[in-house]
């Protein structure tokens, strides 16, 4: 594609000399697993969170895991979740022995509908697992509240959203839980997968050391069974070199949205993305509604152009085989899967660029 989704060229270029010298580093110092770097890694990124535990991983499905499974969650237990997100979601708590709940969305956001979780509640539940989808902020303040009258967990995947914001807090530092992926894509992403796991609760973060280890504190003296889920030197001396560039790249990533909405707010077939008044979306993706069953012309003529765009999610997980069976109707989601596009979208995008892809959409149109 002449325009990819995402071209990591020029946030790459821009760092290159620091991630050399890095990685040289690794290398003149021999220790490439669970070494300095993921010890001072965890430390920034805790910092830069506002988290008093961080906890690397080596993916965001393992953040997953063993974020659930360190906060008691297991089998026989109830999870309501969205399905409308990555597989990964829903996958990690059946890996835990659990059942994931589905709900059905809020349009505006694409983010789980508290008031559906609220319906939800059964004698089973145990956790809430909301996804800050696309980078916007799931709408935490009632599903905090519901877990704390529940006594329920609420586990955040932040995979879309580092350095996200719901009403001046980083996503991830308001539940029990924060479990976030680092793969290429994301607005902190390493050079291969990587994941991270925050918490305030010592117990919690004590259990995640333990799993990502097979279940040990000390070598060889297992007391869990556990993974082999480290973040290797290497990726965490990348993520070092990319954490303090993160907030400029994210508010650069806003211009862009800023940018977008200027050019197809016109549109009555678009519907730009919103932003909650108390959010600070991240833009991971800018994610677009095309309305009157065009949206997949409107993919295939882009596509044709050489522009790259992606339909995040054609399917609700609800409707994916493993969950199929029973699943419940969940009309905003499975409306949402045939109307969304997420365009090209990156920090460094350039604005005549934004120009060309916006009017072959037009053009589509």
């Amino acid at each position: 594609m002449r325009i990819p989704i995402l071209d990591l060229h020029p946030e790459i270029d821009a760092i290159r000399e620091e991630i050399n010298a890095a990685l040289q580093e690794v290398l003149r110092s021999t220790q490439f697993i669970m070494g300095p770097n993921v010890k001072a890694f965890e430390e920034e990124a805790a910092a830069y969170l506002g988290a008093r535990h961080a906890i690397a991983v080596n993916s965001g499905t393992d953040a997953l895991v063993i974020g659930l499974r360190a906060a008691g969650i297991g089998p026989g237990d109830e999870v309501i979740t969205t399905p409308f997100t990555f597989f990964a979601t829903a996958e990690t708590i059946s890996q835990v022995g659990a059942v994931p709940v589905f709900v059905d969305i809020d349009p505006r956001t694409f983010n789980i509908d508290p008031e559906q979780v609220r319906a939800a509640v059964t004698p089973k539940t145990r956790a809430i697992l909301p996804v800050h989808l696309y980078g916007q902020a799931a709408e935490m303040d009632p599903l905090l509240e519901l877990a704390r009258a529940r006594d329920l967990v609420v586990v955040e995947d932040v995979a879309q959203a580092f350095g996200g914001e719901y009403k001046g807090k980083k996503l991830g530092t308001l539940g029990r839980v924060g479990c976030f992926s680092f793969f290429p894509s994301k607005n902190l992403g390493a050079f291969g997968d990587g994941g991270l796991i925050v918490t305030d609760d010592d117990r919690i973060a004590e259990l995640a050391r333990m799993l990502r280890v097979h279940g040990s504190k000390q070598r060889y003296y297992h007391e869990l069974i556990g993974y082999n889920s480290r973040l290797d030197e290497f990726q965490a001396a990348i993520l070092r070199v990319k954490l303090p560039h993160v907030s400029e790249w994210n508010e650069r990533r806003r211009g862009v949205a800023r940018r977008y909405d200027e050019l197809l707010g016109d549109l009555p077939a678009v519907i730009t993305p919103y932003e909650s008044p108390h959010a600070r979306h991240v833009y991971h993706q800018y994610t677009i509604r095309i309305l009157g069953g065009r949206r997949d012309a409107v993919h295939r003529h882009l596509a044709e152009m050489g522009i790259a765009t992606m339909i995040y999610y054609p399917v609700p997980v609800h409707r994916l085989p493993p969950y199929a069976e029973g699943a419940p109707h969940l009309p905003v989601a499975e409306a949402m899967a045939g109307e969304v596009l997420s365009l090209p979208c990156g920090p460094m995008l350039a604005a005549a660029v934004q120009e060309e892809v916006a009017n072959a959409i037009r053009a589509a149109l």
